[in-house]
């Protein structure tokens, strides 16, 4: 029954949202497929985490299970939206888990007490930390603990094309907050 009334909703979402092609819910469908771990959003995350060379496979699905609870706990609100006529901003103001706080007070626990965790002989400093094993196992574990959230703003730009509007590709910096990383 359960199932049967999710497929309903599913569907009640998907014809709403193609009916009513607005430069706020395209934004809407945007966010909302990082919500659901839209495939696309979990290929390109793992397509990121892949690249990545500092942490091992356990460490990388950690961080991945960790961005997801990010997507899943990503909550936003609608601030503006103003529409010139093929193009359109969206002002957004976004809620996530607060990341950024938690990596950074991770890395100078580390770099302050780094012979706790590896020993006297490891020369770490601000620049090299983030490839040291013991630093990102610290970072992951504090990361699991983080229940305070932060929000940010996000202008979406969007173009009409064919009747159909499109949101430009997001700076590295609205990516950033969109995981709690800014």
């Amino acid at each position: 029954m359960k199932k049967i009334l999710i497929i309903i909703i599913i569907f009640l979402l998907t014809a709403c949202s193609t009916t009513k092609n607005t430069p706020t819910s395209t934004v809407e469908a945007y966010i909302s497929r990082y919500q659901n771990l839209d495939s696309n959003v979990l290929k390109e995350l793992d397509n990121s985490l892949a690249k990545e060379k500092n942490m091992s496979e356990d460490q990388k699905e950690i961080y991945k299970d960790l961005l997801e609870k990010q997507y899943q706990n990503l909550s936003y609100k609608i601030k503006n939206e103003d529409v010139i006529a093929d193009l359109a901003t969206v002002s957004v103001e976004i809620e996530v888990l607060d990341y950024a706080t938690s990596i950074s007070n991770s890395k100078k626990y580390f770099l302050e007490h780094t012979s706790d965790f590896i020993g006297k002989d490891e020369n770490l400093s601000e620049e090299n930390v983030d490839e040291n094993s013991a630093y990102i196992d610290y970072k992951l574990k504090k990361l699991k603990e983080v229940k305070d959230k932060t929000k940010y703003e996000i202008t979406f730009e969007l173009e009409k094309d064919d009747d159909s509007w499109k949101i430009k590709n997001l700076d590295e910096v609205d990516r950033r907050k969109i995981h709690g990383l800014y």
